[in-house]
């Protein structure tokens, strides 16, 4: 073959596949797409996507090139979904918590929240009358955004999970509480509810829920909507199931989210479209189910609408074929995150890459030995709109994961989020459309981070190795985010709750740092062991030289609390000096029955770890900027026989919540509801809800 003739052959080969790439980056300027038939959604289900073409159409294009310059192998990553499971150790074998995850949904405080502070996140107590009784309400990130827990009240009533059954408990009379009524649940089993004036909503769990490490084929939420005007008769008013497991949920006004998501199914050789609505099958319409290009998954999440003022409507439902980690729902924005780790990170060019500016030459300028390791998180933005609808707005990328809800905020529109990675943590800030305005240094490489919150125009973030640095950031100029001050001490808070504007609530694990050094008295190496729960009170009126200012550790290293990784267990109230959170131990460690100032009798046999009991007690302290912590008693409910000699984890009531009305303390699991005293702890009733 003449020379003529092969340079011929390669300029129509290059006139070919320009004309292919042009064509491509024509018909692919929509971000948002609609499934246009069953064939199409089949492809999401088979794995075969967007990317998976265009990887096959690159691998072609770009063999000649390849054998020219001895064999570039662009090698697809692949990802762990981290899903709610932290896989850390793909990135780090440092000392972390027993658990870290991103359990997520924390709950609501009245806010007094500075005037620089417009996103109007919940910052001080719990405290909102209603008519003339004063009652807590369930800790939530963002004030008039209500969150489902397992626990609510109104002040005269108390609705509770115990088991498959949901209890709705009259207190009026604190001497004299009793069940009103007992919704047996028809829905699967109940893991949520939401409480909107006399509406309650019980969230259900139905099917078969998967191991940690995959989805269930037929898990489902059910959601059941109760007109309790009258308590001792509720009326089941609507129901609805969606096909996916249960996500996440949340009431704005009147209006119900519902978040699912889960892997898409097959029924009978079909793809799986159908949900019910009052137990009526009906199937979400092709044009309602949404894909966004370059996002590559099997999975479909879920959003559900519905007015709770309003029942006879139908609900609103659309499919994103998204997978999520993460969510944060701010009064006008919904959040949903992936977060995923690229751990063979060779990333294959794009298109653009290839056919950009540089035209062909792209492909003789493209370097294969540019990759990527660690994780990297999608953003995709849903706007609400005020008649309650929820529309896709914009999605993108950045490097780094995120803990949980708290480590995203919106002030003014503006997405803050923090994140960490390799290099360390840092926050960023985008616009309303998700373009980024600007992003802080990294602090604290190679370390973890383990809780972040926004206060106003400042984040505060806690990073662990063997010690704790808290970070406090200026996100005043939003271009230019600044690292202000940090404090080390031993330990970690997985939870930053406000205690005021100036003043930071840390709750976590103590630890103690060992330092190894070699002959010479060079350290070679430093580790760290959990010796305990930790409260910590940090004043941080000065940003630059935050201080810590009082302290409190809790039993050694097999405490834990269902507060490290969801806040929804808190119980605060600045106003009352009340502080109050579940603590897992075991059962002997509890004798503690009135006021003290001393831990002596919680401490002074934790040593052992062959005590085959455990029990979850409440622990209730005094809390103020003088005094700090100072424990006010224990209030026990259950103690569990064991069979084992040490399987301390894994048992006890993890449904105890604490609540106050008035000034009495009520706590409640799934077998009793107390009624206590809230100055001096004495009981002033039980009910018992089962054996």
């Amino acid at each position: 073959m003449t020379k003529k003739i092969q340079l011929a052959i390669g300029v129509i080969f290059i006139i070919i596949i320009t004309t292919i790439a042009f064509l491509f980056l024509v018909n692919d300027n929509s971000e948002l797409r609609t499934i246009k038939s069953e064939r199409e959604l089949e492809k999401f289900y088979q794995g075969y996507e967007y990317s998976d073409a265009k990887e096959l159409f690159i691998n072609i294009i770009t063999m000649p090139f390849s054998l020219i310059s001895g064999g570039v192998n662009y090698y697809t990553p692949r990802y762990y979904n981290s899903g709610i499971i932290d896989y850390e150790d793909a990135i780090t074998t440092k000392s972390k918590s027993p658990s870290t995850s991103n359990g997520l949904r924390p709950a609501e405080i009245t806010s007094q929240a500075t005037s620089a502070d417009s996103s109007k996140s919940s910052i001080t107590d719990n405290l909102i009358p209603k008519k003339s009784k004063d009652y807590s309400t369930t800790n939530i990130q963002v004030e008039n955004v209500d969150e489902a827990d397992i626990t609510k009240t109104d002040g005269d009533y108390i609705y509770s999970i115990s088991e498959d059954n949901v209890i709705i408990t009259n207190v009026q009379d604190p001497q004299n509480i009793k069940i009103e009524a007992t919704i047996n649940s028809t829905g699967g089993i109940p893991e949520d509810l939401i409480l909107y004036e006399d509406k309650l909503v019980v969230i259900s769990a139905t099917g078969n829920y998967a191991s940690t490490y995959s989805y269930s084929y037929n898990a489902k939420t059910n959601v059941d909507i109760y007109d309790i005007s009258n308590r001792e008769y509720p009326e089941m008013i609507k129901s609805f199931e969606l096909h996916e497991p249960y996500y996440t949920s949340r009431c704005i006004n009147s209006e119900l989210y519902i978040i699912s998501s889960g892997k898409l199914r097959k029924e009978n050789d079909k793809i799986d479209r159908k949900y019910s609505e009052n137990r009526i099958e009906k199937e979400i319409p092709l044009k309602h189910i949404k894909y966004l290009k370059d996002i590559d998954t099997e999975v479909q999440t879920l959003i559900a609408t519905t007015d709770l003022n309003n029942s006879q409507q139908d609900i609103e439902l659309s499919s994103y074929l998204i997978d999520i980690s993460n969510a944060y729902v701010s009064e006008n924005s919904i959040y949903l995150l992936n977060q995923e780790y690229a751990y063979n990170g060779y990333e294959e060019p794009g298109l653009k890459d290839l056919f950009g500016f540089k035209g062909a030459f792209g492909l003789f300028f493209y370097d294969d030995n540019d990759y990527s390791e660690g994780y990297e998180t999608d953003i995709f933005k849903f706007d609400i709109l005020k008649n309650g609808e929820v529309t896709y707005n914009s999605n993108t990328k950045i490097e780094g994961k995120t803990i949980n809800q708290y480590s995203l905020d919106e002030q003014n529109g503006h997405l803050r989020i923090a994140l960490y990675d390799n290099d360390g943590a840092r926050v960023a800030i985008f616009d309303d459309k998700l373009n980024q305005i600007g992003i802080s240094s990294y602090v604290a490489k190679g370390e973890t981070m383990y809780s972040s919150r926004f206060m106003g125009n400042k984040v505060y973030l806690v990073t662990y190795q063997t010690i704790d640095p808290l970070f406090v950031i200026d996100l005043s100029n939003e271009s230019k985010p600044k690292v202000l001050g940090e404090l080390k001490i031993p330990g970690y808070s997985t939870y930053l709750h406000p205690y005021d504007e100036n003043h930071l609530i840390g709750i976590g694990m103590q630890t103690q740092e060992t330092i190894t050094k070699d002959s010479r008295g060079a350290v070679t190496s430093r580790t760290a062991k959990i010796v305990g729960m930790k409260m910590a009170l940090f004043d941080v009126s000065n940003v630059n030289k935050p201080k810590q200012i009082s302290e409190t550790v809790i039993g050694d290293r097999r405490t834990t609390s269902a507060i490290l990784t969801n806040p929804k267990a808190l119980l605060f109230s600045r106003e009352k000096e009340l502080i109050a959170i579940p603590v897992n131990n075991y059962a002997e460690d509890f004798e503690v029955t009135g006021s003290t100032s001393s831990y002596s009798s919680l401490v002074s046999s934790y040593t052992s770890y062959s005590k085959p009991r455990t029990a979850e007690g409440y622990f209730v302290y005094k809390i103020n900027l003088k005094d700090g912590f100072d424990l006010k008693g224990v209030i026990t409910h259950e103690v569990k026989e064991k069979n084992t000699t040490y399987s301390y984890y894994y048992n006890a009531s993890k449904l105890l919540r604490g609540m106050y009305i008035d000034n009495n303390l009520y706590t409640v699991s799934e077998t009793a509801v107390k009624v206590n005293n809230l100055d001096t702890l004495d009981l002033v009733s039980e009910l018992k809800i089962k054996e």
